[in-house]
């Protein structure tokens, strides 16, 4: 009778540790962060590997195809595949709330991008004014060499009349002596 007992008991318990072990499991895609059934571009398109146009791919199966049945439906849709379900698996469900953490949202990532974009873009408009304020200083310093070098010129054409006058001058009287 005890040797029953235990039977039962040992039936009892693999029965529960089975239960268990398939309620953890569960309870993963429970907590799984985005329903790929309800959630928006944006919600998708914060999980890893999905992008704008993978994340309207999947809308677009849906809404032609219905709900996912389960997650491994995802396969189906053009341009996902074993990769990219290898890493969407935790993270996706076909039941539940989406929940999307805050700092995994794409809004954050495009910020920054825009950011680093615009960071370049004073750069280079800051980099273009000051190559204008340096042409503009060279195109001073070139056009006061130039007057300098007409007032040279003009004084040397002054100078040459001034002596080609005292030339005539002293021909004139040196004629009259």
């Amino acid at each position: 009778m005890c040797h029953q007992i235990f039977n039962l008991k040992g039936k009892f318990m693999k029965k529960l540790l089975l239960i268990i072990v398939a309620l953890f499991a569960f309870t993963g895609v429970a907590f799984a962060g985005v329903n790929i059934n309800t959630a928006t571009q944006a919600e998708l398109e914060t999980l890893q590997g999905i992008g704008p146009g993978k994340a309207k791919a999947i809308i677009d199966y849906r809404t032609k195809n219905g709900p996912f049945k389960s997650t491994a439906d995802l396969e189906r849709v053009n341009g996902i595949g074993p990769g990219t379900m290898k890493q969407l698996r935790k993270d996706i469900s076909v039941s539940g709330a989406t929940t999307v953490k805050k700092d995994d949202k794409p809004a954050a990532k495009e910020e920054k991008k825009d950011a680093k974009a615009a960071d370049k873009k004073d750069a280079k408009k800051e980099e273009k004014k000051a190559d204008v304020k340096t042409d503009k200083k060279e195109e001073k310093k070139a056009d006061a060499k130039a007057e300098k070098k007409e007032e040279k010129k003009d004084v040397k054409k002054e100078d040459k009349k001034e002596e080609k006058k005292d030339a005539k001058k002293e021909d004139k009287k040196s004629d009259k002596k």
